[in-house]
């Protein structure tokens, strides 16, 4: 087995130091703390340059909160200037792993995240009739630090390296402890019960070494059960067969080696199941021949939506902030057989102005088949709508708030008026009409000249 050395000295050095803040500030740098940081940015990487060098870097204490959905989760975020260290570290370490990794492994992947693995979920459920679906109870409050450290130093044979990640490990232990409920395996003694497990969730180190941690289960599945139809996000996986006696074998063999790493599979909803009837995974349910976003993934947007709505109204966020929310939820329900819900959704945000193409004689939305079915992209784009009045699209340029807009439309129809002013948060919730009614002579003013082409 190959091991790797002097992998230190290019953890702690500058240039890499600097990568690894650029990446850690990333979609941040409006954060006070890493405003702060960067304020000192060349005195704040030499002084953990010089620390990790002496080896006497000592990470910060987490800062804890709580989450709802999809359920319940206690969030541990590290201070700044210790996530660029793991960022450091990750950048380093995370090659010699990555080439050990299973190709159906997409969480916290470059290349990989959920689209891809629900697309090779379905293309899965299209060749086998049945399925195998196992889920790991608390995965994260379970994973044991001493099995974690023998295979992650099982490949990195560099003292330096491995006392960096165990300091990390340390940093760690115990923050899961009241999300744990104790678990004795074989061999176990009283002790058992001290033994340090947990990683934060919200750490970068914590997702990298999970995939770790599961990649044994991976090359079980991969090499000594034979399933080549098998997806795994984080401790969520699926197995594909054709037929139920063959993967109710397979879950016989998973339950039993599971204990080598102190996890144990939920019972009931680890089961076998035709295909055919839905795979609930990643926040859809995919059948072999649509994919359907789940009811509560929608219910909980509309809520959070109304509430958007509602404090921009008050002032507390902007439009900016608003419709880059409605804009990436549009984006992720797309993945699945949502045209209705889109457009339903397009609806009630079009009163509150944050879509300017609703639905209508001067919003109809511009659809093309994507080949996938009855699935549907809508070229839609908040900064370039479509107006059938236009006969094309029309630029709008968002302004500062408070300020007037000078959204340009190109009208050959004289019905349509020229939009002048930006309204307020208040006077955004108002239904707000930019064309008249279609008539006959207007429809034929749309068809001349032909729409624009989108690419």
């Amino acid at each position: 087995m190959k091991t790797y050395k002097n992998i230190y000295p290019r953890i702690c050095c500058y240039e890499n130091l600097y990568e690894a803040w650029h990446k850690a500030a990333l979609g941040k740098r409006s954060s006070p703390e890493v405003a702060q940081f960067e304020y000192a940015l060349t005195d704040n990487l030499l002084a953990l340059e010089e620390e990790l060098t002496e080896q006497t870097y000592q990470p910060g204490a987490y800062r804890h909160f709580h989450i709802s959905t999809p359920k319940p989760r206690r969030i541990s975020a590290a201070p700044f200037r210790d996530r660029v260290v793991h960022h450091a570290l990750v950048q380093q370490i995370e090659p010699i792993f990555e080439a050990r990794f299973c190709r159906d492994s997409y969480a916290c992947r470059v290349g990989k995240g959920t689209h891809a693995a629900l697309e090779r979920c379905q293309g899965f459920a299209r060749r086998y009739p049945f399925i195998l679906q196992c889920d790991v109870v608390q995965f994260f409050p379970s994973i044991d630090h001493a099995i974690l450290r023998d295979v992650l130093f099982r490949h990195i044979d560099d003292r330096q390296t491995q006392w960096l990640m165990g300091r990390i490990l340390d940093s760690g232990a115990g923050v899961l402890r009241d999300e744990y409920d104790i678990v004795y395996f074989p061999g176990d003694d009283l002790f058992a019960a001290l033994r340090p497990r947990g990683l934060p969730i919200g750490n970068l180190t914590s997702q990298f070494w999970a995939n770790c941690y599961l990649n044994e289960l991976d090359q079980l599945v991969k090499r000594e059960l034979g399933c080549a139809a098998y997806v795994r996000y984080v401790d969520d996986f699926l197995l594909f067969g054709d037929s139920k006696s063959d993967l109710w074998r397979c879950k016989r063999a998973i339950t039993a080696f599971l204990p080598r790493l102190r996890l144990t599979l939920h019972d009931r909803s680890s089961t076998v199941y035709p295909t055919a009837n839905g795979i609930p995974f990643l926040g859809f349910v995919t059948y072999p021949t649509h994919r359907l976003l789940k009811r509560r993934n929608g219910l909980a947007f509309a809520r959070r939506f109304r509430s958007q709505v509602a404090e921009l109204a008050a002032g507390k966020i902007t439009h900016a902030e608003v419709e880059a929310s409605l804009c990436g939820w549009l984006a992720h329900a797309a993945h699945g057989d949502t045209w209705g819900l889109r457009r339903a959704r397009r609806r009630h945000a079009a009163p509150a102005g944050h879509i300017l193409n609703r639905p209508g004689p001067c919003g109809r939305q511009r659809a093309r088949s994507s080949g996938r079915g009855n699935r549907f992209r809508f070229m839609t784009s908040p900064l370039r709508p479509t107006s059938p009045c236009a006969g094309g699209p029309f630029d709008v340029q968002y302004p500062p708030e408070d300020t007037t807009l000078s959204a340009c439309l190109t009208t050959p129809s004289s019905d349509c008026i020229r939009a002048t002013t930006w309204p307020s948060p208040a006077a955004m919730c108002q239904p707000a009409r930019v064309c008249p009614p279609a008539t006959s002579s207007s429809r034929r003013a749309s068809r001349s000249p032909p729409a624009t082409r989108w690419p």
